[in-house]
């Protein structure tokens, strides 16, 4: 063998090598997240260990997603996948996970992850009728507007990446006690931030805030929807009216993802503030990851407890009247 033959094969040997550390470094966990709120938590606690794609945007209702061939093949090459449970997703998911025939995400495997299952969860039906509307068996499923409720699920998600990732356990410990510590930082203030706003009364479009009042101490007084999931009468909507008259409220609220029409013509015939709220991750341009999303609520409360009319041509969420 010649030294042209030797230093062609050492170029070889040194580029596959090169190759083979490239694959180890780039390899990371695949994880499925049902709704933006999970998968930028899993990337909190993940960061470059983690691979995290969203089955649903900001913008888009989970209860309302179809299982399409899309979806069902990134479930197939996940190794975590992270839902919220309770029922939300009982339209989709069960399907999506029978099509995709992945073990490692199937029930009771340590891949199959539902944050709900973590929490106490509130609004929980005596009895179930479908004449109640939507109404969730276990409770009501919107946890993420819940910082307190977030800090349990990633302490428990922190400890399932490292039961299925087990060579990288330590990194995954570094990443829950830095974001425990920002995230515990971060709720002393908004807390403060949120004084004046106990006790405020408002007017909800659908009852996914509970949580956000349980924390806020914000009051509904009045809900668009007369059952939830069904779409308010005109003679619903005179009633509320009147309510409201005798009851007075100072802000609407609704969620990015929900149709405001309602809620508009309620502001317009109240002299109400309307706030448009994100509801979730990805539910405002500000909204980037759970931290913006909690900073951008607040600031929008703040904003709109402090409107007593609306005398200029705009609402809150930016719609012209």
């Amino acid at each position: 063998m010649n030294n042209i033959e030797k230093k062609l094969l050492r170029a070889i040997g040194l580029a596959v090598l090169l190759t083979l550390n490239s694959v180890t470094t780039l390899a990371e966990l695949n994880v499925f997240a049902c709704e933006p709120e999970w998968g930028s938590l899993v990337q909190e606690l993940g960061g470059d260990k983690v691979s995290v794609f969203n089955a649903t945007t900001g913008l888009q209702d989970p209860h309302h997603i179809q299982a399409r061939p899309s979806l069902i093949a990134k479930a197939r090459r996940a190794d975590l996948l992270i839902c919220t449970g309770a029922d939300l997703e009982v339209g989709w998911l069960p399907l999506l996970l029978r099509k995709a025939g992945n073990n490692n995400i199937q029930p009771g495997s340590s891949g199959h992850v539902m944050a709900t299952n973590f929490v106490t969860l509130l609004d929980q039906p005596i009895s179930l009728d479908r004449s109640e509307g939507d109404v969730h068996a276990a409770g009501n499923p919107h946890v993420q507007m819940d910082p307190y409720r977030i800090a349990v699920i990633a302490e428990a998600l922190g400890i399932r990446l490292q039961q299925i990732d087990p060579d990288n356990a330590e990194h995954y410990q570094d990443k829950s006690r830095d974001f425990m510590k920002r995230w515990q930082a971060a709720i002393q203030g908004w807390q403060q931030q949120l004084e004046p706003l106990q006790g405020m009364p408002i007017v909800v479009h659908h009852k996914n805030w509970i949580y956000l009042q349980e924390w806020t101490g914000l009051k509904p007084v009045a809900t668009l929807e007369p059952k939830a999931g069904i779409p308010p009468s005109a003679d619903y909507l005179s009633k509320l009216i009147t309510g409201l008259k005798q009851q007075p409220a100072k802000i609407i609220l609704f969620a990015a993802h929900q149709n405001s029409r309602s809620s508009k013509w309620l502001a317009e015939r109240t002299n109400l503030p309307l706030v448009k709220l994100p509801f979730t991750v990805g539910g405002s341009e500000k909204a980037t990851n759970l931290f913006e999303l909690f900073n951008e609520t607040v600031q929008l409360l703040l904003h709109a407890s402090q409107i007593e009319t609306k005398d200029d041509t705009r609402n809150s969420d930016g719609a012209s009247r």
